[in-house]
């Protein structure tokens, strides 16, 4: 059944992407991704859209593109008018809020996936994973390993850094023997990569029911055994310790989880942390040094981090 959605775009700089993603989690949002801004495009699909915004292009050089989804109801406009006050508002906390542009617009759930799909093809993101949607054909070699995905409204489609570095990680740090924990799962890519990649058990956790939903099915179409998907609120529904967690989110979640990631794991355990953008990087490191971790990897894609540290 087609539903109707609507795409909030926040123009904004790199320094400012947490303190969006912040508000928005103040809101009953549904998914929210994060895109670099070179050279990218919105036009209005109907005459409706941005009321307040007379251009009908906009073309972004620097900085970074929030999107956020949100279900229609009549509480939208309200959330929306918070989220540009808040925008707006950032310069008086010392943060660039950059080109600070807020648009919303309408997206028939039918329509947003037959857009991209045109777009998503198989792609290798590591030495062995490669990501597949599951309506392109792809003959892997004999090395490769083949996730078959399809994202839905869920994120985590394998073409973003954060989510080529996290898997980039998992190939280094998981074996037969791994237990894994990928929080903040999203669409399932990690924990389905990590099963892929003969760990003994992964379970993935969300908060959000729709990405909760999109990751029962996508670890449905690789058939794995070995996996479990879980709704709930970060470590709240993970019990036991694991080998390696990982928790490609942002980087003042990152820092709450930390305490929490350290009781998880075991002594030599393995966590792997992105979503981080350059500036919070260190902030990260001294969190994770504060806990008694020691940083092994800090590798950089874009405007994007990865930490690997060992408890």
């Amino acid at each position: 059944m087609e539903k109707d959605w609507i795409e909030v775009n926040i123009v904004t700089s790199s320094e400012a992407v947490e303190a969006v993603t912040g508000i928005l989690y103040n809101t009953p949002v549904k998914g929210v991704s994060i895109e670099d801004s070179e050279d990218v495009e919105f036009k209005k699909k109907h005459p409706g859209d941005w009321d307040y915004f007379d251009e009908t292009l906009l073309k972004v050089k620097k900085g970074a593109v929030v999107k956020a989804y949100y279900k229609e109801d009549e509480h939208f406009n309200e959330h929306f008018e918070y989220i540009k006050n808040s925008v707006n508002n950032l310069g008086e906390f010392g943060i660039d809020k950059g080109e600070g542009l807020v648009v919303s617009s309408k997206v028939n759930e039918q329509d947003w996936e037959n857009n991209w799909k045109k777009y998503y093809k198989p792609t290798k993101v590591g030495a062995r994973v490669v990501v597949k949607p599951i309506w392109e054909e792809y003959i892997p070699k004999n090395h490769e390993l083949v996730v078959e995905l399809d994202p839905g409204m869920a994120f985590g489609t394998g073409t973003h850094e954060t989510t080529r570095m996290c898997i980039q990680a998992l190939e280094r740090y998981v074996d037969e023997n791994s237990t894994v924990f990928d929080i903040g799962t999203g669409s399932g890519i990690l924990a389905i990569a990590a099963a892929k990649l003969k760990a003994k058990s992964a379970i993935g956790v969300d908060l959000d029911p729709v990405a909760v939903d999109s990751a029962k099915q996508n670890v449905a179409k690789n058939d794995l055994k070995n996996i479990d998907i879980r709704h709930g609120n970060l470590m709240e529904v993970v019990e036991g310790k694991a080998n390696v967690i990982v928790a490609n989110i942002i980087a003042e979640v990152i820092k709450i989880l930390i305490p929490d990631i350290n009781k998880s794991l075991i002594h030599g355990g393995y966590f792997i942390s992105s979503g981080i953008i350059k500036d919070r990087a260190q902030d990260v490191i001294n969190e994770l040094k504060k806990n008694k971790f020691e940083i092994l990897e800090v590798n950089n894609q874009g405007e994007w981090i990865c930490i690997v540290a060992k408890s």
